[in-house]
């Protein structure tokens, strides 16, 4: 390819790059103007255009975090990298550019329009992820078999797609692999793939897509069993049970045992090896089963601990509000009695009453959090769910020590992250309504003495 950039100096995506890019945004006129005035928070940017910038690297779009549209095409990139903050981009261009290898997009979830147009890629390849991809354009790449094109199957939205300027596209075969292949696309090369077409592909290439089809089934079977089956391991891993429904345990234990494969020889060790092993196996089936009992337990505790925590706090609140409501009206238009009475001795009188009555406020409020306080310690008596963790482990019987330590590390861990987040938030929560009380109540006091000193003044 000759292209411009061969005589000029390569250009990198660094601050004043990106300053001028965000300031310079056509469509964005206002977010641009606003931008040099003031700066502007590159989160806030949607939409950024860096093309003919003769950028070599992509770099320092990390901070772009709710980008939904990016151009870095017509500048001199080598490689696709640092594009994994951008999880909201929804069109990506990267055409006209020195590309080799598609790779580099696994973050991009929702990326519905990729153009890599015009680079040096001859294999369509790691866009697994891509699954809500609808316009894809690679023409004017290194293309060489229809098969390549394969790959684009497993993308249900695609509808639009660019591969002129390959040399595919020189098979006589190649609009009617294509539509054969991709039953769902709607063009093809900026032209609409005719019903036409579709059908003599459809007719042409029955039983290759049918074996297709096939394949295609029995690999998402495979796919979705394996992912049952990773689901289920995480299941028995949050239990800490995993792999103890079996004889895995009890086999690892010999894999490199060599003094266990000599004693094997001696007479009778094969039968009394196979009793120790059904013994083993039944303990390890019998703690795996508990273990998914107790792990049920847990969970369903942890679900009433924060039931009954939320009930808690939304029951301290009402009553805050009712004890605040019950005052505001008791001492409705007060202040403004107070300052309109003559006799200031009688006035004097019922401030000073006023002002008992804020104190008084005060400490029933501080009073009915503390209680509060009081009432979530019971829920996260530690001695009780120490106890809990302790009582659990005394069934772990002939169980080798690695295996109890694994699950003894684990289970407190557990109980610790989940008495800290509760202590944590707990803490967090008593602070923030101390400060309400506080802030409230020194509201008043200020109303109390604005109002004594008017009367003074009077």
């Amino acid at each position: 390819m000759s292209r411009l950039y061969d005589t000029i100096e390569p250009n990198v995506i660094d601050e004043e790059l990106l300053q001028k890019a965000v300031e310079e945004q056509g469509p964005q006129e206002e977010l641009g103007q606003l931008a040099k005035r003031e700066g502007i928070d590159y989160k806030d940017v949607l939409e950024l255009q860096l093309d003919f910038r003769n950028i070599l690297k992509i770099d320092n779009l990390w901070q772009f975090v709710n980008l939904t549209k990016l151009q870095l095409d017509n500048n001199i990139i080598e490689k696709i990298e640092a594009l994994d903050n951008l999880v909201h981009l929804i069109w990506l261009d990267l055409s006209f550019n020195n590309i080799e290898v598609i790779e580099g997009l696994e973050a991009l979830v929702k990326l519905q329009d990729l153009s890599l147009y015009n680079n040096r890629i001859s294999k369509i390849e790691n866009l697994d992820t891509l699954q809500e991809l609808q316009v894809f354009s690679i023409g004017n790449n290194n293309l060489t078999a229809l098969e390549n094109v394969v790959y684009l199957r497993k993308f249900k939205n695609l509808r639009t797609l660019n591969l002129t300027g390959n040399p595919v596209c020189e098979n006589e075969q190649y609009s009617m692999f294509i539509a054969a292949h991709l039953p769902d696309l709607v063009y093809l090369d900026f032209r609409l793939v005719d019903d036409n077409t579709r059908e003599l592909a459809e007719i042409k290439y029955q039983y290759v897509i049918d074996e297709l089809k096939q394949g295609e089934a029995q690999a998402l079977a495979k796919l979705v069993e394996e992912q049952a089956k990773q689901k289920e391991l995480e299941h028995h891993k949050a239990a800490y049970v995993e792999h103890l429904n079996g004889s895995f345990l009890f086999e690892s234990m010999y894999t490199e045992d060599t003094e266990a494969a000599r004693l094997a020889y001696l007479p009778g060790m094969a039968d009394l090896l196979e009793t120790y092993k059904s013994k083993f196996v039944l303990i390890c089936e019998n703690l795996f089963a508990y273990g998914l009992k107790e792990h049920e337990k847990r969970q369903a505790e942890v679900s009433t601990f924060y039931e009954c925590l939320q009930e808690a706090m939304q029951d301290s609140q009402q009553q805050g509000t009712k004890i605040i409501l019950d005052f505001e009206n008791d001492n409705q238009g007060l202040l403004d009695v107070i300052q309109n009475m003559s006799n200031f001795e009688i006035a004097d009188s019922k401030l000073v009453k006023y002002n008992e009555d804020l104190s008084q406020l005060s400490d029933t409020l501080m009073t009915l959090e503390m209680q509060t306080v009081d009432q979530l310690e019971l829920f996260v008596d530690k001695d009780t769910i120490v106890n809990a963790v302790n009582a659990s482990h005394d069934i772990h019987l002939l169980k080798i020590d690695n295996r109890e330590d694994d699950i003894i590390t684990k289970a407190k861990s557990w109980s610790s992250s989940v008495i800290e987040e509760v202590h944590k938030n707990e803490i967090s929560r008593n602070r923030n309504r101390v400060r309400e009380i506080n802030q409230y109540i020194d509201h008043l006091q200020e109303e109390l003495d604005n109002m004594e000193s008017l009367e003074q003044v009077e």
